[in-house]
């Protein structure tokens, strides 16, 4: 889970950006955590207590409002409601990657996907963006080779994951959706030659980077054996640190097979 964090923090910078290269500094002063590192911990925190999405999503909107939220996350988040909003957007699957670390067969990712994204994001592309991302963490984790992960998002989602980033990254417009941000994530991943290429690759597309980095860093890590170090410091020097306990603790527990 750290490589989604990792991505996120890494991102954070270029969101809005439009940045269309891999040759960027990978850390600035203002590389910060956005609310997808938020709620990747919340979703690690689940796993590890058995407590309930909504509430913890919400507790946690509460705890750090200013972390870039969703305008209608946040609305939901802030009134407390039980009910979710029918939203496909990439929220659902920037959050699951410890899914697929602590998940132990594909049926059980999916259907933990599904019920993470399900509180907010109950959108039937919402739900599948977040089964998509989770399930290419757990298959990544497992080494599966890359055509054979990308075979199987393929037939469960009908993303089309043959396109190629030179051919995506030139009309590539922010596109906060999980059908229009999913896929191309994953591609990047499955382009890249290491950690770091990947994030390149994910950030270098100009649209929601932080997400995109996210969902790729999620499965980049599962796939290469880890964040490289100085990444990994970097990056746990700009967490809180609950959040650092979180991580190790889970990493401790499902880190590895």
């Amino acid at each position: 889970m750290l490589g989604a964090i990792a991505g996120d923090v890494i991102g954070s910078v270029h969101e809005g950006a439009g940045t269309k290269r891999t040759d960027f500094p990978l850390f600035v002063p203002g590389s910060t955590f956005t609310d997808d590192s938020v709620l990747t911990v919340a979703t690690a925190e689940v796993l590890l207590g058995g407590g309930d999405y909504r509430e913890t999503y919400q507790r946690y909107f509460r705890e750090y409002p200013d972390s870039g939220f969703g305008g209608m996350f946040a609305s939901w988040a802030a009134s407390g409601a039980h009910e979710a909003y029918g939203s496909f957007g990439n929220g659902a699957a920037m959050r699951v990657a410890p899914i697929g670390w602590w998940a132990r067969d594909r049926e059980t990712v999916l259907a933990e996907a599904r019920r993470s994204a399900e509180v907010s994001h109950d959108h039937p592309q919402g739900v599948l963006g977040a089964q998509a991302s989770a399930l290419a963490v757990f298959l990544a984790r497992g080494g599966v080779a890359r055509e054979r992960l990308r075979r199987e998002i393929e037939a469960l989602t009908g993303y089309d994951l043959s396109r190629r980033l030179d051919d995506i990254r030139p009309g590539y417009r922010f596109d906060v959706t999980c059908q229009g941000s999913v896929p191309e994530s994953l591609i990047a991943f499955l382009e890249s030659r290491d950690f770091e290429d990947a994030i390149r690759k994910a950030i270098s597309l100009g649209g929601d980077a932080d997400t995109m980095a996210a969902i790729c860093g999620g499965v980049a890590e599962a796939y290469y054996g880890g964040v490289p170090a100085a990444i990994a410091g970097e990056v746990r020097g700009r967490l809180p640190g609950a959040f650092v306990g979180i991580v190790d603790r889970f990493m401790r527990l499902f880190g590895s097979d």
